[in-house]
């Protein structure tokens, strides 16, 4: 079967969300060191190699929200599909303290040739999917690990990322609904900053002026398909009343 470097599920779904996961799996193509970076098979199950239960949640979202969702098939640390082209992270040498061996000293002939094969194909994949929708929102899916590089603990279970400039910003609505829940301690531009300049969300929302959201759940709740599920089912009713408290649905309908 021919490798390809992402996945579209339910593509035919009707819905205006597209549900994005940019660092769906831990894969490494065959052809980089015949599918192995140089690490203990135990460090690629680690948040370093892939977004932990951030797939999972996804596909059950994109089921109760009549969403396709796009993944990608490659590990970040193979190439970062979410950062800019031109980003000095884009191919990550060492990463929460964790040298990526078949990446120490990669030269500019192999960076090209990953962008090329896996970067490239989902960028084009993703912005052909948004273009083929009228004024489709963008969900981004992420994860985030209990604690980096040894500092303490985090304390948020979910987190909602957003760009100060965006002028259709969905983020502060969502952020309000899950704050009405009284079991979570929720990040508003937590752990990470909402925005990096030519990351997915600028590529294919901000500068097209679409409608977006990026959500990250701590990894230790999604490690299994039960909480996985159970994060999908408590999310889709959160973005669907923050969607309607935004107003966006009545401006489409004197559109």
């Amino acid at each position: 079967m021919t490798y390809k470097p992402y996945h579209i599920y339910g593509e035919d779904r009707p819905g205006r969300w597209i549900i994005t996961v940019d660092h769906a799996r831990n894969t490494v193509p065959l052809e980089i060191n015949q599918g192995d970076l140089g690490l203990d098979p135990t460090d690629m199950e680690r948040h370093i190699a892939y977004d932990i239960g951030a797939l999972g949640v996804s596909l059950r979202l994109g089921e109760l929200m009549n969403a396709p969702v796009i993944a990608s098939n490659f590990s970040r640390l193979v190439i970062d599909p979410n950062r800019g082209a031109n980003d000095p992270t884009l191919i990550m040498r060492l990463y929460d303290g964790t040298l990526i061996p078949a990446n120490a000293e990669i030269d500019d002939r192999e960076e090209l040739r990953r962008k090329e094969a896996y970067y490239d194909p989902y960028h084009r994949a993703l912005a052909q999917l948004a273009d083929s929708r009228e004024d489709p929102i963008l969900l981004a899916m992420h994860s985030f690990s209990p604690r980096l590089n040894g500092k303490a603990p985090r304390p948020w279970e979910v987190a909602v990322l957003h760009a100060a400039h965006d002028r259709r910003d969905l983020g502060p609505h969502v952020i309000s609904r899950l704050r009405q829940e009284s079991d979570l301690t929720v990040g508003d531009n937590e752990p990470y900053h909402g925005h990096l300049p030519g990351d997915s969300v600028d590529r294919h929302a901000l500068r097209n002026d679409r409608m977006n959201v990026l959500i990250e759940v701590r990894q230790d709740l999604i490690a299994d398909s039960a909480g996985q599920h159970a994060w999908a089912e408590r999310l889709a009713p959160a973005l669907t009343d923050a969607l309607t408290k935004s107003g966006y649905e009545k401006r489409l309908e004197h559109h």
